[in-house]
């Protein structure tokens, strides 16, 4: 059981449900390792997005109170923080806004840089995911450091009838170490 063939076995379950749609940077065009997990996903499934990190978190959660379940990623966690106005102070916020009314159902997808073979830099490579733990109250965070527990955990968010959101964080490293 290999990291990346989960990711992939992940990313194909979910390209099959038919009310999913994949969002972000790389997901039809290649530029990053997410881009080589989505290739058992549908093409008419991934919206291509330019680097605009904020307005992609407002369209996923604009898409997902429409009814998608959406599969947004980012290809960097140092690129999430890009979007973490629509991250902290509306998904996370938006049930209790709403009083509970307003529930969408996005699946965040994000890695920390690689640093083998080649160091991306701090820009690129940085972990913050105590830190964004400490700030989310909904959003269920998830770092994705055992094989064995990706596939479990992807299904479970899909599956979650209150309709929660996550974050999934994946380490570069793993994807052709693990």
């Amino acid at each position: 059981m290999k990291y990346k063939s989960e990711l992939v076995k992940s990313m194909s379950y979910l390209g099959k449900k038919k009310d999913t749609i994949f969002l972000g940077q790389s997901v039809s065009y290649s530029g990053n390792a997410i881009y080589n997990t989505l290739v058992g996903v549908p093409a008419k499934k991934k919206v291509e997005l330019p680097v605009f990190e904020d307005v992609q978190m407002g369209m996923s959660i604009g898409m997902a109170l429409n009814g998608h379940v959406v599969i947004t990623c980012f290809p960097r966690f140092d690129f999430l923080i890009c979007a973490m106005n629509q991250l902290v102070n509306h998904l996370d916020k938006i049930r209790q806004m709403s009083r509970g009314e307003m529930r969408p159902k996005v699946i965040i997808r994000t890695s920390i840089g690689s640093k083998n073979p080649l160091d991306g830099g701090p820009q690129h490579t940085q972990d913050y995911t105590k830190e964004i733990k400490q700030m989310l109250n909904e959003v269920k965070v998830i770092f994705l450091n055992k094989s064995e527990n990706i596939f479990t955990s992807f299904k479970k968010a899909y599956d979650d009838k209150n309709c929660y959101s996550y974050l999934f964080i994946e380490h570069g490293d793993f994807y052709n170490d693990k």
